[in-house]
């Protein structure tokens, strides 16, 4: 069995510079397109801030990619792409406050509309990170039990539960009782190309 391959966080960054100045984007100019500050980006561009999955999301849609080509994702220009469990690349915010993990699930596949994500919330997260980008998202609960904030609502969602939100609005889950929550997570966003 193929082992699963990591992303490694540092490429990122470096990755976002490139693109940044092979396009002749300034940090100021890609600050004012993204809403983040100068000195967030330069630290995500350096790998001293390891962005989450929404952020990047922000930053590829500015710089007119997709967040695989930010990931380094190998991509095929076939209409269907297949991506066995062994070939998901792992994000790991472990580092972080956080500790959430994504999977990337459909990387193969160029120019994709919707980005879809196993998505990992840990067991008593020591911070709460509100997240907010343009666009929809989903999450459906695969394993363990998830408390949903969505603006002024609080959800409860279980394992089969879907949750379809605007994600221009502050969000962020997190894992009730002791075990970690597992969810399939799709974002849509019509701006990314």
């Amino acid at each position: 069995m193929k082992q699963q391959s990591t992303i490694n966080e540092a490429d990122i960054g470096r990755r976002i510079k490139s693109l940044r100045n092979e396009k002749r984007v300034t940090l100021e100019e890609l600050a004012a397109q993204t809403g983040f500050t100068k000195g967030y980006l330069s630290k995500v561009e350096k790998s001293e801030k390891a962005p989450p999955v929404s952020t990047l999301g922000i930053i590829a849609r500015a710089l007119s990619v997709n967040i695989s080509t930010l990931l380094g994702e190998d991509t095929t220009t076939s209409s269907i792409c297949l991506v066995k469990k062994s070939e998901r690349s792992q994000i790991r915010r472990t580092g972080t406050s956080v500790g959430y993990s994504y999977e990337a699930v459909a990387h193969k596949f160029k120019n994709k509309l919707m980005e879809p994500f196993v998505l990992t919330l840990p067991v008593h997260a020591k911070r709460r990170v509100l997240y907010q980008h343009e666009g929809q998202e989903i999450l459906f609960v695969l394993e363990g039990t998830m408390r949903f904030h969505h603006g002024a609502e609080e959800i409860i969602a279980e394992e089969g539960d879907c949750v379809y939100f605007d994600s221009g609005i502050p969000h962020f889950g997190e894992s009730v009782g002791d075990n970690a929550v597992k969810c399939f997570m799709v974002i849509f966003n019509s701006g990314i190309s």
